[in-house]
């Protein structure tokens, strides 16, 4: 699994990567996230492709060193996550937070924060199983979870 840079060249690949039907009303697709990212530059979007060999199999983005304010958690937050439906149960969305996780602490980071929208089919036990503790918050209806990052190995 490798993190790889979205360019013309790879940009209707990655956009292709769905997650399952059913998961669809609590991820937002990678097309969604390129026009979050466009429309809100003050969460300073960074965000990559997942390959496992040469296929694209995920996508995941982040706000990256933001100051903190009203509807923008960070500094870093963990924006979108998600793994082509065909793809799941195979690691991916572990080795690419494990891949996150590496890369914010070499920038110093302490934490990782993320959200999930709640109900049947949400993502929040995959964060919860990873590290990630709820902080009481609630945004936009999105339970917030805070990594803290010296938990993981």
């Amino acid at each position: 699994m490798r993190l790889v840079e979205v360019t013309d060249a790879n940009r209707a690949a990655v956009t292709a990567v769905r997650v399952h039907p059913a998961q669809e009303r609590f991820v937002a697709s990678v097309e969604k996230s390129f026009l979050d990212a466009e429309q809100e530059p003050e969460g300073n979007p960074w965000y990559r492709a997942v390959y496992a060999a040469d296929v694209p199999v995920g996508f995941v983005m982040l706000s990256w060193n933001v100051t903190p304010g009203p509807g923008l958690l960070g500094p870093f937050y963990l924006w979108r996550l998600l793994i082509g439906a065909e793809h799941q149960r195979h690691g991916y969305g572990t080795a690419i937070l494990d891949e996150v996780v590496a890369l914010l602490r070499a920038e110093g980071a302490t934490e990782l924060l993320t959200s999930y929208v709640p109900g049947e089919g949400t993502p929040g036990p995959f964060y919860l199983g990873y590290g990630f503790v709820p902080t009481g918050e609630v945004e936009d209806g999105e339970v917030v979870l805070r990594l803290d990052l010296s938990s993981r190995p």
